[in-house]
């Protein structure tokens, strides 16, 4: 892991790769991620069903669901 990833129990979030553009933030029904300073970060990852939504939809590969 770098310093510019954010991993959890359910998502692995590249910063590096991310170009803040929000599709995941879109297509995320749960409202998990958010954008902040034009880069995905995670709001609530409680809420996290881990439905792939947001690693299926980055153009940037910069999302990994794990453990699905």
């Amino acid at each position: 892991m770098n310093s510019n990833e954010t991993v959890t129990e359910k998502l692995t979030i590249n910063e590096n790769w991310c170009k803040g553009c929000g599709i995941c933030v879109k297509f995320c029904p749960k409202k998990v991620l958010g954008l902040e300073h034009d880069k995905v970060k995670i709001v609530d990852i409680d809420k996290c069903i881990q439905c792939g939504q947001c690693e299926l939809r980055c153009p940037d590969y910069a999302i990994y669901v794990r453990g699905k």
